[in-house]
C-alpha cells in the first residue's frame, strides 16, 4: 500500500540518508529532476542536480536538531522547463529508530508558476513606485531643457550608467514610419553619468547644443521605426554601425561600454526625440525587463514633454501677438510727457493680457490708460487687443473717464467676451492742472514726487464686462514736476502677500523724480520686478513746464 501510494502521487518523494545521499525516489520526483530514479541512489543533490540551490545547510540543521522545516529550493533541474528558474516548496521531516538519526524524508511539490507570478506582482508594485517617484522629478516646469534634464538624472543609475536626452529643435516631428535619410540634428537637452564615464561624457555634445547623428545609427532606427533599439554589442563593428558618431567609438572602447538601448519619445503620434542608455564595466547588458522599464519611463517623460512643446508654441504665439498688438502709446499732446514699460513673467507664465495706451484728446488733454485682462494666454491677448480698439473708438466721443468705463462696460457684457479686465482712466488737461481719473478695479495709481511715492484714493467700480456700471471720476490737482505712474498688478502682488504690504513696497522706493521717466521705470522694475509671477504695464507720464 506504501508503495502504491508513493509511486502514484503527482509529489516528488525522496529519502536521504544520514549524509545527504539519496535512498529513495519515487517516480514524480525522477521525472522532476529529469534524472531516472536508480541515477540518484547513492550520489548527494549536488552530484545528481548541480544546478539546483538545495539548501543543503538548512538540510543539515535538521538532521542535528530533529526539527521539521518546510525550504523553499531554487534553480533548474536535467527536465525541460519554460522557466528559466525554476522553484520547489519542500517538507522535510527525520527519519529515527531506537534514537538512532537514519536520514531524512522529503515531500517536494514545484510552485514556479506561483513564485513567478508573486515575483511579477512584487516587480510591477516596484516599478508603479519607481513610476510615481519618477513623476514627482520629472515635470516640475514646463521647459523642455530642465524635463530632459530631469528625465537624464533620474535615469542615472537606475536604467544605465550614462544617458542622453536628444529632441528636436522645433520641440517635435512626425517621421512617419521608414527610413531616416541622411545626418539628423538634435538638440542634446539633458545628460547624465557615472563619475567612471566622465571622460566619455567631455568627448560627447552637452546639454544646450545641437547634435549631429550619422545615417543609420541606432537613434536613426529608434526613430525611424517608433521602437526601442537594444544592442550589447558584440563587436567593434556593431558599436561603430549603432554610434551617433564613429569618432566617439574609441572613447566607448576605452570606457567599457559594451551595451547601449535607444527608446523613443513620442506623444500624440509625434515624436519628441529619444533617450540613450549605455552601459559599462560590471553593468550587465540590457534585458526585456530594462527595455520595459525604459518604455515605461520615456512614455511618462514624453507626455510632460509634449505639455511642454504645446505651452512653449502658445507662450511664444501669445507674447508675440502681444507684443505686436503692444506697441508704444500714440504720441500725448505735446505739454505731456511719456514713458511705458512692458514685462513678460518668464517663461514658465503664459502672457496676460496687460494693456496701456495714451490718446490725444480734444483741449490739449490726453486719456492715459492702464489695462489687465483676467487670465493669460492667447485668448486674453486676442480680448486685450479688442477692448482697446474699443476704448480708442469711445475716445474719440469727448466723454468723461467715469462715462468711457460705463460705455466699455456695457459693450463688452452685451458682446458676450468672457474675460472680464480691471481698467484705470486718466484724463491729464495741463490747461487747467487737473487729472480726472475713474476706476474699474485697477491698482490705485502713484504720484512720484520730491517727497516720495504716494497713492491716490480712486473709488473703485465694478471690473469691465460685468455689466453692472456706476463708476466715479475723481480730479486730482496736477502741475509739472510730479510724475503720475500707472501699473498693473504683476509690480506689487505676490502670493501669499496682503496686498497692503505689496503697496508699501512701492511707497517705500526712493524714485529719481528728476530724472528722465524711462530712469524711473528701470528704477522701478529692477526694485519691483524680481519676483514678479505676472505680466508687469508700466506708464509714466508727467506735465512739461512751459
Amino acid at each position: 500500500m506504501l508503495a502504491l501510494l508513493l509511486d502514484g502521487t503527482s509529489a516528488g518523494v525522496g529519502i536521504l540518508d544520514a549524509e545527504l545521499r539519496y535512498a529513495y525516489v519515487n517516480p514524480a520526483l525522477a521525472r522532476m529532476n529529469g534524472v531516472p530514479a536508480e541515477e540518484h541512489l547513492g550520489r548527494t543533490i549536488a552530484d545528481v542536480l548541480p544546478g539546483l540551490d538545495a539548501n543543503e545547510a538548512e538540510l543539515r540543521a535538521l538532521l542535528a536538531d530533529g526539527q521539521p522545516r518546510e525550504i523553499t529550493t531554487s534553480g533548474q533541474t536535467r527536465a525541460d522547463s519554460p522557466h528559466p528558474l525554476r522553484f520547489w516548496h519542500g517538507v522535510y521531516h527525520r527519519i529515527e529508530r531506537d534514537g538512532r538519526v537514519l536520514g531524512l524524508a522529503g515531500i517536494v511539490v514545484e510552485v514556479s508558476e506561483a513564485e513567478h507570478a508573486h515575483l511579477e506582482a512584487e516587480l510591477a508594485h516596484k516599478r508603479l513606485a519607481l513610476f510615481d517617484a519618477a513623476m514627482q522629478h520629472i515635470g516640475t516646469t514646463l521647459d523642455m531643457d530642465t524635463t530632459c534634464t530631469e528625465l537624464a538624472d533620474f535615469a542615472v543609475p537606475l536604467l544605465g550608467d550614462m544617458v542622453a536626452v536628444d529632441i528636436f529643435p522645433h520641440g517635435h516631428a512626425d517621421l512617419g514610419r521608414g527610413p531616416v535619410h541622411g545626418v539628423l540634428r538634435m538638440h542634446r537637452a539633458g545628460l547624465a553619468y557615472v563619475p567612471a564615464l566622465r571622460t566619455v561624457a567631455d568627448a560627447v555634445e552637452h546639454p544646450g547644443g545641437p547634435v549631429d547623428l550619422q545615417e543609420g545609427s541606432a537613434i536613426h532606427q529608434c526613430l525611424a521605426a517608433g521602437t526601442p533599439v537594444v544592442d550589447n554589442f558584440a563587436s567593434v563593428a556593431a558599436m561603430r554601425q549603432a554610434a551617433p558618431n564613429i569618432a566617439r567609438v574609441a572613447n566607448y572602447l576605452a570606457a567599457g561600454v559594451h551595451s547601449g538601448m535607444v527608446v523613443p519619445l513620442t506623444a500624440r503620434d509625434h515624436a519628441i526625440g529619444a533617450m540613450t542608455v549605455l552601459r559599462a564595466g560590471d553593468s550587465p547588458g540590457f534585458e526585456a525587463a530594462d527595455v520595459a522599464a525604459a518604455q515605461e519611463l520615456a512614455r511618462r517623460a514624453a507626455v510632460t514633454l509634449d505639455n511642454a512643446v504645446h505651452y512653449t508654441h502658445e507662450h511664444g504665439i501669445a507674447l508675440e501677438l502681444q507684443q505686436a498688438l503692444l506697441n508704444e502709446p500714440r504720441g500725448p499732446h505735446p505739454d505731456v510727457e511719456i514713458a511705458s514699460r512692458y514685462r513678460p513673467a518668464g517663461a514658465t507664465v503664459l502672457v496676460g493680457g496687460d494693456w496701456f495706451d495714451a490718446i490725444a484728446l480734444s483741449g490739449g488733454r490726453t486719456l492715459q490708460v492702464m489695462g489687465d485682462v483676467m487670465g493669460h494666454g492667447v485668448e486674453a491677448a486676442v480680448a486685450m487687443s479688442h477692448y482697446r480698439s474699443m476704448l480708442r473708438a469711445l475716445a474719440t466721443e469727448d466723454l468723461g473717464p467715469e462715462a468711457m468705463l460705463d460705455r466699455l462696460d456695457t459693450m463688452i457684457a452685451a458682446a458676450g467676451f468672457e474675460r472680464a479686465a480691471t481698467c484705470l482712466l486718466v484724463v491729464v488737461d495741463p490747461a487747467s492742472g487737473v487729472c480726472t481719473m475713474a476706476n474699474a478695479g485697477h491698482m490705485p495709481p502713484a504720484v512720484v514726487g520730491r517727497r516720495g511715492v504716494r497713492l491716490l484714493d480712486v473709488p473703485g467700480g465694478p471690473p469691465l464686462g460685468t455689466g453692472v456700471g456706476g463708476y466715479e471720476a475723481v480730479d486730482v490737482p496736477s502741475w509739472p514736476g510730479p510724475v503720475l505712474l500707472l501699473y498693473t498688478d504683476g509690480l506689487v502682488e505676490r502670493r501669499g502677500e496682503d496686498i497692503d504690504a505689496s503697496l508699501r513696497r512701492l511707497t517705500a522706493l526712493e524714485l529719481p523724480v528728476d530724472g528722465s521717466l524711462d530712469e524711473l521705470l528701470d528704477t522701478v522694475l529692477e526694485a519691483l520686478g524680481g519676483g514678479a509671477e505676472d505680466d508687469i504695464a508700466l506708464l509714466a507720464s508727467r506735465i512739461r513746464p512751459h
